[in-house]
């Protein structure tokens, strides 16, 4: 039996993305939240200021699908993402582990980046490194928060995925999720979805975070729309958050204008 191979660009770019998430993430933490900053001075009420973190959030995770690399990727930029495409036979072992890999790099990476772009600002504790932490309800909320608000976004994803003309306003609408949750669900749970990006802020946090809440609930959330979606019947599709034929895709074999050559490379094409 032949081995699939490694697609070694691909995991470094799924590294290039999520640490360019964090850099923005970051900057824009620093000039909303912290007490220097002339923003916090002219808008001293948090909602609007959540509200435009995120929007910034969100424009940085479109850039990041609908860039070259977030189209050669699949832009999954979350282990949690890439588990559950695993689990639904999009994802080979080998590009699991691949992915994840770089994920965790990549917001190990890019809150290191940050730290030296925005030295001792970064580390005030009203950034404190952009760490996602429970809010004053506690762990249990944020817990809870963190699976419906994960939920919620693999449900978009796939109920988007299997069909062309949607398929392409997919990060749009992720994104669209990620201002709401950014601007209204933070002073519960942070909002933080992802467990390579609350690693990367925790490395360098002064404050604890509660990792078990950040690694179970993402994918005990996406895993469970996963779940539903399938009980509920689903078209084909593929992995990539944004399916560009320019770029060759790892996960089905089909692009860089070789239609259906990679046919017999691609991975299952439907929902198991």
């Amino acid at each position: 039996m032949t081995r699939r191979p490694l697609h070694w660009t691909e995991y470094a770019l799924e590294a290039l993305g999520l640490g360019l998430f964090m850099i923005s993430a970051a900057g824009f933490g620093v000039l909303l939240f912290h007490p220097a900053s002339p923003v916090v001075v002219s808008i001293p009420a948090p909602l609007p200021r959540r509200a435009l973190m995120g929007l910034a959030m969100a424009l940085t995770g479109v850039v990041n699908t609908y860039s070259p690399w977030g189209r050669r990727s699949g832009a999954h930029l979350n282990p949690a993402v890439t588990l559950t495409f695993w689990k639904l036979g999009k994802v080979t072992d080998r590009d699991l582990v691949g992915y994840i890999a770089g994920q965790f790099a990549g917001g190990l990476l890019g809150i290191s980046v940050a730290a030296l772009l925005f030295g001792r600002w970064i580390g005030d504790p009203s950034v404190n490194y952009v760490a996602t932490l429970p809010g004053p309800t506690g762990a249990l909320p944020a817990f809870a928060a963190e699976v419906a608000m994960t939920f919620g976004v693999m449900a978009v994803v796939l109920a988007l995925l299997p069909h062309p003309k949607a398929a392409r306003y997919t990060g749009l609408a992720v994104a669209g999720l990620v201002f709401l949750y950014i601007t209204f669900e933070t002073p519960i749970s942070g909002m933080s979805l992802n467990p390579a990006r609350t690693t990367g802020s925790a490395a360098l946090a002064t404050t604890g975070t509660a990792l078990w809440v950040y690694f179970l609930a993402p994918p005990l959330g996406m895993l469970s729309a996963a779940a539903v979606r399938r009980r509920l019947g689903a078209r084909s599709h593929c992995a990539k958050l944004m399916h560009d034929s320019r770029y060759r895709c790892a996960f089905c074999g089909m692009g860089n204008g070789e239609v259906g050559k990679g046919k017999g490379e691609g991975i299952a094409k439907n929902l198991p």
